[in-house]
């Protein structure tokens, strides 16, 4: 038999998880080499020109989907952004995490899925906790293994998170491009393998989608569902977390 996994090592995963998360967070955030998150704040049109109607269209867009950054965004509650991580970006990336489901029951004597949708949920989490005002990784490592491993760390185990994280900082590709989040969601999924043994503690899909899910090509609508219900439920987790902690 295995020995079982420490929290030291938990958390050094967990915190090269965490580096890679959060330069992605930060330009989906921030991006915005248009203008058109400001434009969403003025009052008046830019112009009458072609390319200022298009922009303003543009702007409108965004702020429609309430994107960061935008008007809308600033009059939203911290729930509410925080469901918007679930709801846009979640809900973008759980595409990838139920694509196995293609295969049936075939796939899912793999960890491949529950990799994925940990570092679907891992992902959400670390956005959810930045709203909160939680931009130190250690605590983000905290949260990450308290809702998605069932374990408390701290202490020396945040020590290990760091130092792991600041590897992965080195490892990291500065360069921005429109699959940056699919590209993280993949870096991350090969990390948290190195736990293994810990990707099933996270809130999964309820037994109803993983039985559907089973079922060649239909399975990747149960698995969808289902790992959008679960990556709900670990949000609400992480909210309920960060409140008491």
């Amino acid at each position: 038999m295995s020995e079982a996994i420490t929290d030291k090592e938990v958390a050094a995963v967990l915190g090269r998880a965490v580096w890679v998360i959060n330069p992605v967070l930060d330009v989906l955030s921030t991006i915005d080499p248009l203008g058109l998150r400001g434009r969403t704040k003025r009052t008046e049109p830019s112009g009458d020109s072609v390319v200022d109607r298009g922009l303003d269209a543009m702007a409108w867009v965004l702020n429609t989907a309430d994107v960061p950054g935008t008007k809308s965004w600033e009059g939203m509650s911290l729930h509410e952004r925080s469901a918007w991580w679930v709801r846009r970006v979640g809900a973008l990336n759980n595409l990838v995490v139920a694509y196995p489901g293609v295969f049936g029951a075939l796939l899912q004597r793999l960890p491949l899925q529950d990799a994925l949708g940990f570092a679907n949920q891992s992902i959400v989490l670390c956005a959810v906790a930045r709203e909160y005002g939680i931009v130190d990784q250690h605590k983000q490592v905290e949260l990450i293994a308290a809702v998605l491993c069932q374990r408390n760390i701290g202490g020396a185990s945040a020590k290990a998170a760091a130092a792991a994280g600041q590897l992965a900082e080195a490892e990291q590709d500065s360069k921005w491009t429109p699959f940056a989040l699919a590209k993280a969601l993949w870096r991350i999924t090969k990390i948290v393998r190195g736990i293994t043994d810990e990707l099933g503690k996270r809130p999964r899909p309820k037994k109803i989608f993983r039985l559907f899910g089973m079922l060649p090509a239909v399975g990747v609508v149960a698995d969808y569902f289902g790992e959008f219900g679960a990556l709900s439920r670990a949000a609400k987790a992480g909210q309920q977390w960060i409140a008491a902690s």
